[in-house]
């Protein structure tokens, strides 16, 4: 077996593990841009393929033979990597979990990339404005990898999507498809809309609004290049964000719904607006 046992709720090794909250291990500070937590297999497997960097891998014994090929996996691209074997109760207790699916590992954060960079050779990218529910965040990311969105960017307000429930709920993806930073103020589009636009994007803010057009309307399909605008349930776009935009777009739906949440909007328009 590739673990090494632990017995000590104090070992050093554990306390990334000890119910810190992910902003605190976002600004751990022997990591030059913090930590995250991978909590399952997927996540685990996306971040290896990835060549994220480990700092170490934790699993309880009930777990440890199923989760072994992957500790393998992980060991073989970075032999120094602890991966660490605890009893059930310690692995509750250190956790916090009241029940155990899995192996969990930490690893560094990636440095984001400029969005110039990420926008160089995209045709089709996301933009996620103030979108705070995680499962909301991670749904939206499998969307886009599924249907073939060059990149993510996520404006100043918008929650983290290396968070353990996004990333959870994305099955990895968060770390399969390339994102960063877009603006450096919450009312984003003064600074970020101009930069897309000058990258050769066309941008379309998804909002229900009287000029809307239609998702299938073909000037939309005939774009080169496209930057799909989605916001927060409840308050949906600033206002200032859809007068920045080149189009404001709304999906058709039956008489009585007026819309839907993010991670389902996101998935049509993907499919809809990807590129041919």
């Amino acid at each position: 077996m590739p673990y090494e046992h632990l017995t000590c709720v104090n070992d050093a090794r554990l306390v990334p593990y000890a119910r810190v909250r992910d902003a605190d291990l976002a600004a751990w500070p022997d990591a030059p841009a913090g930590l995250f937590m991978a909590e399952s297999r997927a996540v685990i497997a996306a971040a290896i393929a990835a060549g994220v960097r480990p700092r170490s891998f934790l699993v309880s014994e009930s777990w440890a033979d199923d989760a072994a090929p992957l500790a393998r996996k992980l060991l073989a691209q970075h032999p120094d990597c602890p991966a660490l074997c605890v009893s059930d109760s310690l692995f509750s207790q250190v956790t916090g979990y009241k029940i155990v699916r899995g192996p969990v590992a930490a690893f560094e954060r990636p440095a984001l990339p400029d969005p110039a960079q990420l926008l160089a050779s995209a045709r089709r990218i996301a933009v996620l404005e103030d979108v705070g529910n995680y499962a909301n965040i991670g749904s939206a990311f499998r969307a886009a990898h599924a249907f073939g969105i060059d990149a993510v960017l996520v404006t100043p307000s918008c929650h983290d999507p290396l968070f353990r429930r996004a990333s959870r709920t994305s099955q990895g993806t968060v770390l399969q498809v390339p994102w960063t930073r877009i603006g450096t103020q919450r009312q984003w589009a003064a600074e970020g809309v101009p930069l897309l636009h000058a990258a050769g994007f066309k941008v379309a803010a998804l909002a229900l609004e009287d000029r809307s057009l239609a998702l299938g309307d073909p000037r939309l399909a005939e774009c080169e290049r496209l930057a799909m605008v989605l916001g927060t349930e409840g308050a949906g776009l600033f206002p200032s964000t859809i007068a920045a935009c080149d189009y404001t777009v709304k999906i058709p739906m039956a008489h009585g719904v007026d819309s839907l949440n993010v991670a389902a909007a996101s998935a049509v328009a993907f499919w809809e607006l990807r590129a041919r």
